[in-house]
């Protein structure tokens, strides 16, 4: 089952922004998955299916849009970073 989300601009909107109509409901959809996307509440995969667009692309769309692809949070790149410094403490340079 799914749902649809009506939202209502401006007409002159689209001119505004030098968009075709269809380039700016596209841009807005993108938007919103981004933010959704850059506040955690979806997944790349989920954001991309929710407008209809392949992964890879939504992937690389967000850094027109000032979103990072890589969402973590500090602590958590913490502990990656200090797994990494552990791991290669473990092994000689070469």
């Amino acid at each position: 089952m799914s749902h649809t989300l009506s939202l209502e601009y401006p007409e002159n909107l689209p001119d505004a922004l030098h968009m075709s109509r269809a380039e700016f409901e596209q841009e807005a959809r993108l938007a919103m998955a981004a933010k959704l996307f850059e506040t955690g509440k979806l997944s790349s995969g989920q954001a991309a299916r929710l407008i209809g667009m392949a992964r890879v692309a939504f992937l690389s769309e967000l850094g027109r849009l000032g979103v990072s692809a890589i969402q973590i949070e500090p602590d958590e790149l913490a502990q990656d970073l200090a797994a990494a410094e552990a791991a290669a403490g473990d092994h000689p340079r070469q």
